[in-house]
């Protein structure tokens, strides 16, 4: 039997394989996109059984060396590292078939074969990053990652908007990446290597542990898309092809939250405000993600604002899990890190489900922009249906996977005000109405997606005469769909999953502690959700039967004889009063609407939302420092002697504080 760390070094290699072997045939065949297919599948495959493998052998933690031309690296693989390589093997291989009918080589000869470059690379490199055991490997990962995610997301350069979003992302994927070596360099300083993920002495100075949690939350904030480290998040979300999407939602910000529960466990106990910290940024992010994605008018943006919703209920968890070990008080742990791992499995489905989805919109009719679609539930049923699955799930409602991930993290903030021990933490129970504020949103903002894009009739003539993908776009939805509700259904599978990175994140608490079962038992979610389908199927089937005997009439008209698909409601007006209430944070930019004389000439009424962060503060921040940094260009001019000068003076400063 092939040892799963060997088998894990060559799923990596046949991922970077798949990737090079599009570009040894020709640009517009198919025989290139089909192997490619198949090695990354076969990588996947490969590497989800040395993960069973190292499953069935019982060892909490498997060291081992992986050979390269230059000498070994050093990696490691536990219950965490084998948790957050599922997604990204899955999710690989299954965007990676759908990708070979949504973006065809024949279709797309000029960037068909660097996107299939890139994937393959983008997916090793994940692979070695939670893999690695050693800081310099790490790094050199990670910015094999960041740059494949940068050529993927400028997969269209010839779009203006495409190159903007890429750009964006590569400037913040590097700020992150500064505050990281900042954060190992530390990391060497207080345990003497660059050796990863060491826990750190009690008595630490409180200095070091403040600046290491600063910097890695930083550093793995821009990854993860924390609000304010999400700046690149959403333009380059909406504007890559939507596998590309799915991959950068479903996986690329789970390696930033691998990061996160990294940092956090570098202490036995560390300090309590470190939770706290963590569950307000959770709480900002998701109560101020949704509210951005509702007030979008692209569909695609719209998802991608709701990933920085569900990654801040993954931090909600990770906080109460840091605030659980600082207090002693294992309920938390055992809670607050259960229910944001199983969420990270659950985002892992439901959001490239809902991206594949978008992507069939797209491919169907032409356009992201919701107001330009409707009527799409009768021509695509298949999609709605698989949309509808999503767009549950992420709602957090039953009998789908988010609802189950919420509730533990809701027994867990409930818990919070009450437990002995924590009666000076108690405030952090304000985190569940916010979770409740947030489920809400959520909701609000689907109804509109659902109700606008699937209901009413078609605005567009392709809308109209749109239809659903075929079998190669519909077999990686069915399979997450089937993911999201065989979660929601059967819970104790993905507790078996998240049972041991419980006890690899926090040994000390969780040793002899009842299971996660025990403290929220799942029996009755299963029979619950059971119930819940069976009586669904019910009232739907009689409700059709009741529907199919009345007669079909035109609904309320308003008094026009002859109705038209203008006349309907639009995605800014259904959403207006609750993009209303966060105007404050929104500031939503309006188009004026000028009417002069008895008859008008026609005038449109537009709004758009531009983002807080990046459209208020960081660019305009950056466009003065341009201006500032313009008036020193005197200094690049004039005689060689001159730069001597520079030169003299860097050095004596540099001894002065070497000094």
């Amino acid at each position: 039997m092939i040892p799963s760390p060997l088998t894990l070094e060559l799923a990596s290699a046949l991922c970077i394989a798949c990737s090079g072997a599009p570009g040894l045939l020709r640009r517009s065949g198919a025989l290139g996109q089909s192997i490619a297919t198949g090695l990354n599948g076969a990588g996947s495959a490969l590497g989800l059984a040395g993960l069973y493998l190292h499953a069935r052998s019982g060892e909490p933690e498997t060291a081992f060396l992986g050979l390269l031309p230059v000498g070994s690296v050093s990696f490691a693989l536990d219950a965490l590292s084998a948790l957050f390589l599922i997604p990204i093997l899955v999710i690989s291989a299954l965007g990676s078939i759908y990708g070979s009918s949504y973006w065809r080589q024949c279709e797309h000869p000029t960037n068909g074969r660097g996107l299939r470059l890139w994937w393959g690379i983008m997916t090793a490199s994940m692979m070695v990053v939670v893999l690695a055991d050693d800081a310099v490997l790490f790094l050199a990962a990670w910015e094999a990652m960041a740059l494949a995610a940068f050529f993927l997301i400028c997969t269209e350069d010839e779009q203006p908007e495409v190159r903007r979003a890429s750009w964006i992302y590569l400037v913040a994927t590097h700020a992150g990446t500064l505050c990281l070596i900042a954060f190992f360099v530390l990391l060497d300083h207080a345990h003497g290597s660059f050796s990863l993920w060491p826990r750190l002495p009690d008595e630490a100075p409180s200095w070091l542990s403040t600046a290491l949690f600063a910097l890695g939350i930083t550093g793995f904030g821009f990854k993860a898309g924390l609000i304010p480290f999400h700046v690149w998040l959403p333009g380059a979300h909406a504007n890559t092809p939507s596998h590309v999407s799915a991959f950068l939602s479903g996986v690329l910000l789970k390696v930033g939250i691998y990061g996160v529960l990294r940092v956090c466990g570098l202490l036995a106990a560390p300090p309590a405000w470190w939770g706290g910290v963590l569950i307000g940024l959770g709480v900002v992010s998701g109560v101020l993600g949704i509210a951005l994605a509702m007030a979008q008018q692209d569909v695609k943006r719209l998802l991608a604002y709701s990933s920085i919703e569900n990654i801040g209920i993954i931090v909600i968890g990770v906080g109460l899990a840091s605030l659980g070990r600082s207090l002693g008080l294992t309920e938390l742990v055992i809670l607050g890190l259960g229910g944001a791992l199983l969420h990270v499995l659950s985002h892992s489905l439901m959001k490239p489900l809902l991206f594949l989805s978008a992507g069939s919109l797209l491919h169907a009719t032409g356009t992201r922009q919701i107001s330009a679609l409707g009527g799409l539930g009768r021509t695509m049923p298949k999609t709605f249906a698989l949309f509808a699955v999503g767009a549950l799930a992420i709602c957090g409602l039953p009998p789908l996977n988010g609802f189950v991930s919420e509730l533990f993290l809701a027994v867990a903030l409930l818990r919070a005000a009450v437990l002995d021990g924590a009666s000076d933490w108690a405030w952090v129970a304000l985190a569940a109405p916010a979770l409740g504020l947030i489920g809400a949103l959520a909701a609000a903002a689907f109804v509109k997606v659902m109700g606008i894009a699937f209901g009413g009739t078609a605005r567009t003539p392709r809308a109209a005469c749109a239809h659903d993908p075929g079998l190669g776009m519909l077999a990686p939805m069915f399979a997450l769909a089937s993911g999201c509700i065989l979660i929601g259904l059967v819970p104790h599978a993905a507790i078996a999953l998240i049972r041991g990175s419980l006890m690899s994140w926090d040994p000390r608490h969780t040793a002899a502690t009842p299971p996660l079962e025990a403290l929220v038992s799942p029996n009755w979610i299963s029979g619950g959700g059971v119930l819940l389908i069976a009586g669904t199927v019910l009232i739907a089937a009689a409700l059709r039967r009741r529907l199919s005997r009345q007669p079909t009439v035109v609904t309320w008209d308003c008094g026009y004889a002859a109705p038209t698909s203008r006349m309907q409601y639009v995605d800014s007006s259904f959403s207006e009063t609750l993009v209303g209430l966060f105007r404050w944070a929104l500031r939503s930019r309006q188009t004026p609407v000028k009417l002069a004389g008895p008859f008008p000439a026609v005038t449109r009424f537009e709004t758009a939302v531009p983002d807080a962060v990046l459209d208020r503060i960081v660019l305009p921040l950056l466009r003065g420092a341009d201006r500032g940094v313009s008036r020193l260009r005197v200094l690049q001019r004039g005689p060689v002697q001159m730069y001597l000068l520079y030169v003299l003076f860097a050095v004596v400063a540099l001894l002065v504080v070497a000094r």
